[in-house]
């Protein structure tokens, strides 16, 4: 015989001739010579050393290990003392009961949502993560969820976690904002066939977003194509001269157009505006000769007006010096004193009769 001294923390498994007889705890124990012992930590998941199903015929052995029993498509997470340790896969674990407070926690990976009591703060951690997928939605955004091609459900803003399997998961987003739609540089005709450029936007919000996404293939592409053909529509019952006349017209009339279209697309239009009206460079001449004509009609009439206006004026003098002398000499008086501001001198030449002439110019009564 022999004795063997398990320390505390310590179990042994006792062997004769290979085969597993008994287990001893803390402790002093006498074997014999033909057996030998095997010691475990209890802080140690157990390893079997021999078959587990053999092993575990000993109900007092039993008693001790934590059996955990693993299928395809599962994990297990294992807690100790209240902490996350690891993640076991398939297949079959043991661990000591008596000396560490263990948990243990099933996740079944077939399924998609994560139902289990798992603390999304471990989520992050290698050991977890290469089973989770993890998808981000911005606070202005929205999402569909799409599995193995069939539209589950709608998604709001958050973060989102799903086990990782065999089956596939899209995630589609639109902006929930209120966005600008630009169609920069089209070229149209009007209605007298002059070819000019318009720089049009357009600013919507996307109101349903099932019907925007799951019913409609690039509804933006889509959107454009609406406010393109509405507006070349519009721009071509117009002349070039109401088209720079009712831009502001146009716009509400194409917006008009297109709510119904475009509410098809789960899209709101809210507003529609011509920003640019861009004239080829030789009808920008013609516009500019035409302009200038214009003006010079414009200044020939005002230049006429004030002739006229000028003439009358006179005439209405005229006919009031001829109906009182004293007014027409004052107004003689009046030019003459115009004309002697600019004489530096006067030289008086004749037979004498001088003094009498000017005495007559400047008499009230001729």
């Amino acid at each position: 015989m022999k004795r063997v001294r398990i320390h505390a923390g310590m179990v042994g498994l006792v062997f004769k001739n290979g085969n597993y007889t008994r287990v001893i705890t803390e402790g002093k124990h006498w074997i014999s010579f033909r057996e030998h012992v095997a010691k475990y930590s209890l802080s140690q998941p157990f390893n079997a050393p021999r078959t587990l199903e053999i092993l575990l015929k000993d109900q007092a052995l039993a008693e001790l290990l934590n059996v955990i029993e693993v299928k395809d498509n599962e994990i297990v997470l294992v807690y100790e003392n209240g902490n996350f340790k690891q993640v076991l896969s398939a297949g079959r674990h043991t661990y000591w009961n008596d000396l560490i407070d263990y948990k243990f926690v099933t996740a079944d990976l077939s399924k998609i949502e994560i139902t289990e009591a798992i603390e999304k703060a471990i989520y992050s951690k290698p050991e977890l993560s290469k089973y989770i997928r993890t998808f981000e939605i911005a606070a202005f955004e929205k999402a569909i969820m799409i599995v193995n091609d069939m539209f589950v459900k709608t998604l709001e803003h958050g973060t989102y976690h799903f086990w990782r399997n065999d089956q596939t998961i899209k995630i589609a987003k639109a902006d929930m904002r209120q966005l600008q739609l630009e169609i920069a540089g089209q070229e149209l005709l009007t209605k007298d066939k002059a070819t000019v450029r318009i720089n049009f936007y357009a600013q919507y919000k996307v109101t349903n977003i099932e019907t925007a996404l799951m019913h409609n293939k690039d509804y933006e592409k889509q959107l454009y194509i609406i406010l393109q053909l509405a507006l070349r529509a519009f721009v071509g019952a117009y002349t070039l001269d109401e088209l720079l006349e009712q831009k502001e017209t146009i716009a509400k009339a194409v917006l008009s157009d297109v709510k119904v279209q475009a509410s098809k697309l789960g899209v709101n239009v809210l507003h529609t505006g011509i920003r640019d009206v861009i004239l080829p460079g030789d009808m920008k001449d013609i516009m500019n000769q035409v302009l200038i004509a214009h003006k010079k009609a414009q200044a020939n009439v005002v230049t006429r007006r004030e002739e006229t206006a000028s003439t009358r004026s006179l005439l209405n003098t005229a006919k009031l010096m001829e109906d009182n002398s004293m007014l027409f000499k004052l107004k003689e008086m009046e030019y003459v004193e115009k004309i002697a501001d600019k004489i530096g001198e006067i030289t008086v030449a004749g037979n004498g009769n001088v003094i009498e002439q000017l005495k007559d110019i400047f008499s009230v009564n001729k």
